[in-house]
């Protein structure tokens, strides 16, 4: 039992936030000063990134054009014809829920929790941020470009100038620093591993207990019967589940190597709740918005905690010895 908890405390600690969350949400000017905190410990994430990359391997992340286009074909054509495929099937959900499982499939990947699974995961950190970043910034334009088509809503959600700051300022710019430091600071990290480690699994936890305390004081468990709760899960976790097996299989098949897939697979199976809830508000401005933004918020926890899983095994799988044949299968 010691041993399994020792090999699976991660995954443990996600789901203890989740119950914590549920339990003792934080909010109001607490919840101000957490945002704040996983904010900064977000951009510690990003600067660490940047301070242990050498230069060379962030411009071979840059260019690496196959992979990017890979990820954006899945984020914001695949997920719409699933979810289209979800809404044929008649009286499965309310309309509501049904329009927020459509809404859910045409928004952009997260950028935090996609680049710090990869990194946990020993994937490919410079093609995950250049493409976790291209696809919430294309976001901008074309989730409300697919909400007018699959919807026929009137209005757009238009270009966000705040999101784009953030991303520049929390995201980019520290990398960028971390960059400029990197032949100060490279070797040292490179020593001290469990620094960024720590950072790596630690942003995470915070995110996944601010999202979900947020989620529990916007009335997460009141909003919805226990069939509508069951059937949102299950569509949230089959949809997950086809993409994570899209993503990695399918960029087997393209002959992507094994640190690209995992980064396609976490890039390409995520979706962004701080990108979508705002967009929500404005495109659907006067509708049940609650209802329609509840399927993205389950989807959030369940990929978060999905993907830590997912993490934990990939980075598992390559400590391990392997057998050649199934070093190229990877």
């Amino acid at each position: 039992m010691a041993s399994l908890i020792s090999r699976e405390w991660y995954t443990i600690a996600i789901f203890g936030m989740v119950v914590v969350a549920s339990i003792l949400p934080i909010g109001g000017a607490p919840g101000e000063v957490f945002s704040v905190a996983t904010n900064l410990a977000i951009a510690l994430l990003f600067f660490l990134h940047g301070a242990r990359l050498s230069r060379d391997v962030v411009i071979a992340g840059m260019i690496h054009w196959r992979l990017h286009l890979f990820v954006l074909v899945t984020t914001f054509v695949v997920f719409p014809i699933l979810g289209l495929i979800v809404l044929a099937v008649p009286n499965l959900m309310t309309p509501a829920l049904a329009t927020g499982i459509l809404f859910l499939c045409v928004l952009p990947s997260t950028v935090q929790s996609s680049i710090a699974f990869t990194s946990i995961a020993e994937g490919n950190v410079p093609a995950a941020i250049c493409s976790a970043s291209a696809s919430n910034i294309l976001g901008m334009f074309l989730t409300p470009l697919l909400v007018g088509l699959l919807f026929h809503t009137q209005g757009s959600g238009g270009f966000s100038l705040g999101a784009l700051e953030g991303i520049l300022l929390q995201l980019l710019a520290p990398f960028i620093l971390g960059q400029v430091l990197q032949p100060y600071l490279g070797r040292w990290l490179g020593r001290h591993k469990t620094l960024t480690q720590v950072v790596d699994r630690g942003s995470i936890l915070m995110v996944v207990y601010g999202a979900f305390s947020e989620a529990v004081i916007e009335g997460l468990w009141h909003k919805l019967s226990a069939q509508d709760l069951v059937a949102v899960v299950v569509i949230d976790i089959v949809l997950l589940v086809v993409v994570l097996c899209f993503t990695f299989y399918v960029s087997g098949w393209f002959g992507f190597n094994r640190a690209d897939r995992i980064t396609i697979t976490f890039c390409g199976s995520k979706k962004s709740l701080a990108s979508g809830a705002p967009m929500a508000n404005v495109i659907f401005a006067g509708q049940d918005v609650g209802s329609i933004v509840l399927p993205l918020m389950i989807f959030h926890q369940i990929q978060l905690m999905a993907c830590a899983v997912l993490a934990r095994r990939f980075a598992s799988s390559a400590k391990a010895p392997a057998a050649p044949e199934t070093a190229k299968s990877v």
